[in-house]
């Protein structure tokens, strides 16, 4: 009784939430109006420290954020193959028509996670940014891109996106100041709290599983200190185990969280399934199949794709449109002539739910009235992302 209360508490503060969501705000105001470079477009460019199944749909809400300001003609962008960003750019430099904004050819670098690839990468980058000065804003997707170009050996716009826990991982001072000038980076410091709170007042676990790398990064990605405090203040014990993430065999990382359920299972109540290499469309299935045949209720941290695929729940990102739309605006005000630190960076994603009701039934959960009136993605199916 004391669970569905404290349920049924937590589903009227959520949908009083939902009612008054407004989206961010910024204290100064710039324009967001399709303006040009002195007669020319504006040139941008991208970094990324590999491919990761997140970058691409960020990427491409973010160009349609961009479609919907009126920057880039509207177009529909065909859908993608894999977790790649490098033919999505290309697409994008061939057939986005717009007279105000250019993604340049040869603008796109991406370094396969591996570590020394990464820094020589960035030093490509920065050299560029300061010597052929061809580029008027720079794309820095994922924490490994966003820490190696946080710093001040360069002075042009840079927007990181998709980095798990900015703060975290030292890429940005605070929410309210990135630390330099030219640098801004999308910060939402309570998505992981809202996340672990709301698994835990639907399931009630006593033993949450996570499997994440044993690193700063990986630690930062799978939000671990949020998970920790929040142990501490509502009594459940966490069973971790660690993977390999961030290398350029993937299907090493891949195969190190197979290992990783298939030792969870046997230990806990639910898994919090975090962002890492080794969590993509490749895997998915395994790990769903996993955990659903013990019957051990999952949550994504990443978002509602993976519950389309069979993680019992999530905080829906209804398609990553509302992040897309807020670093859309992001851009539209730096190329207007905001210093990128004097725009907020904090973006707090509407409250909405995803649940997929076929996993439940495989776990033998039944989700309350109440969860499903709070959820805008309900999927009845298990899908196959191949």
């Amino acid at each position: 009784m004391r669970t569905f209360n404290r349920l049924i508490a937590f589903l009227v503060l959520w949908f009083s939430m939902a009612a008054a969501w407004a989206g961010p705000t910024d204290d100064a105001v710039f324009s967001t109006s399709p303006v040009d470079n002195e007669g020319k477009r504006w040139r941008v460019a991208y970094f990324e420290g590999g491919e990761y199944t997140d970058y691409q749909k960020i990427l491409t809400e973010t160009v349609k954020g961009l479609m919907r300001l009126g920057w880039i003609e509207t177009v529909d962008i065909p859908a993608q193959q894999g977790e790649q960003t490098a033919v999505l750019w290309q697409w994008l430099h061939n057939n986005v028509k717009s007279d105000y904004i250019e993604f340049v050819a040869d603008g796109h670098y991406s370094s396969a996670w591996d570590e020394a690839l990464r820094d020589s990468t960035a030093e490509k980058v920065i050299q560029r940014l300061n010597e052929q000065q061809d580029i008027d804003l720079m794309i820095a997707m994922g924490t490994w891109a966003g820490k190696a170009l946080s710093n001040d050996r360069y002075r042009v716009p840079t927007m990181v996106l998709s980095a798990s826990d900015p703060l975290a991982a030292g890429i940005i001072k605070s929410v309210d100041d990135s630390g330099y000038d030219h640098l801004h980076a999308t910060v939402d410091p309570g998505r992981y709290d809202r996340q672990v709170r709301v698994f835990h007042d639907i399931i009630n676990f006593k033993r949450l599983g996570v499997a994440y790398e044993d690193s700063e990064n990986g630690r930062s990605y799978a939000a671990l200190d949020v998970i920790t405090k929040q142990s501490k203040n509502r009594g459940f014990d966490i069973v971790g185990c660690h993977t390999l993430s961030d290398i350029s065999d993937t299907a090493k990382a891949e195969q190190s969280v197979v290992d990783c359920f298939n030792s969870l299972v046997a230990e806990v109540d639910a898994i919090y399934i975090t962002n890492q290499g080794g969590v993509n469309s490749r895997s998915i299935t395994r790990l769903v199949d996993i955990a659903n045949q013990r019957g051990i209720p999952t949550f994504s941290q990443s978002g509602s794709e993976e519950v389309r695929y069979g993680v019992l729940l999530s905080l829906s990102q209804a398609g990553f449109r509302y992040v897309g739309d807020f670093h859309a605006a992001t851009f539209a005000k730096v190329f207007n002539g905001a210093l990128p630190n004097q725009l907020t960076q904090f973006f707090e994603e509407p409250p909405r739910m995803a649940v997929n009701l076929k996993t439940a039934e495989i776990v033998g959960f039944n989700p309350p009235l109440l969860l499903l009136g709070a959820a805008d993605e309900i999927y009845k199916d298990i899908q196959n992302p191949q």
